[in-house]
């Protein structure tokens, strides 16, 4: 949650600034603080906090701390640890670990449940949901598939730069597209996604903050992770990626309720008899 904080801290008040320099500046000291005493500490008035608690897309200062003191008890780095040529296998492992659940913790406590909430009503009402991704983001488009079709949803996933733009110019108000992409700037996506948006489709992104995709969505579900990308192709984003396609199938089977178990059961029911007894 730092990093959100001081990635954010432009867009707020000015005295919403003070409380969020305050959490940076002096953040094991207030991890557990009471609301009159961060107020005091920041020079500012409890109404203040509360609504840079709000800003964070928190409740209130309860419900922000709670978060905020976990993200800091967790015991994993909050920052991204390079590779380098010299790591022997056990070290490489340890940095791979941390880094995944660093950014799946970053993750969790960036989540925006009015974005959320949105995302999972419009998937839940969309006559056809579409999931497009290049690279990477194609295999997490096509496990978005996999998931949500199971919901007897019309579902599709495609990688395709030419099937996504055909696809694209077929959808409608009732109807769903929902872009994956790590940098947000893939033109493949781009495109596909303003040809949706001429034909008043809604779109959901799943990409990093202020990025091309993230201003072109209606919804957007923040992934900002840190990694060096220039000679590896992106693993962290990916698993952040697959985490909120995640949160998305839970919250739409939710939705769904008896109608969504029952298809469940329906699909695991067809392969009862494919598993060898041996």
């Amino acid at each position: 949650m730092p990093a959100r904080i001081a990635q954010d801290l432009a867009t707020l008040s000015a005295a919403e600034r003070k409380v969020g320099q305050l959490l940076l500046d002096r953040t094991h000291d207030v991890a557990h603080a009471a609301l009159g005493d961060v107020a005091r500490l920041a020079g500012v008035s409890e109404p203040t906090v509360i609504r840079f608690c709000r800003s964070m897309g928190y409740k209130g200062w309860p419900d922000f701390k709670i978060q905020f003191a976990a993200g800091l008890m967790t015991g994993v780095p909050y920052v991204h640890s390079s590779l380098n040529a010299d790591d022997g296998a056990g070290v490489l492992a340890a940095k791979v670990m941390d880094n995944a659940v660093s950014a799946l913790l970053r993750a969790r406590n960036d989540i925006q449940a009015g974005q959320v909430d949105a995302a999972i009503g419009l998937i839940s009402r969309a006559r056809r949901v579409e999931f497009y991704g290049v690279g990477n983001s194609g295999i997490v488009a096509q496990d978005a598939q996999h998931k949500f079709f199971r919901f007897d949803l019309a579902t599709a996933a495609y990688s395709d730069s030419h099937v996504q733009l055909m696809a694209a110019s077929l959808l409608g108000p009732s109807d769903v597209l929902v872009a994956i992409s790590h940098s947000g700037r893939s033109r493949e996506i781009l495109d596909a996604v303003r040809l949706a948006r001429r034909n008043r489709c809604p779109v959901v992104a799943i990409t990093a903050s202020g990025t091309p995709l993230a201003d072109l969505a209606g919804v957007l579900l923040r992934a900002d992770t840190q990694e060096d990308t220039e000679l590896y192709s992106p693993m962290i984003s990916r698993l952040v990626h697959l985490a909120l396609i995640d949160v998305l199938a839970l919250g739409v089977a939710l939705k769904r309720g008896k109608e969504a178990s029952r298809s469940l059961e329906k699909t695991k029911k067809s392969l009862r008899n494919r598993r060898s007894s041996l």
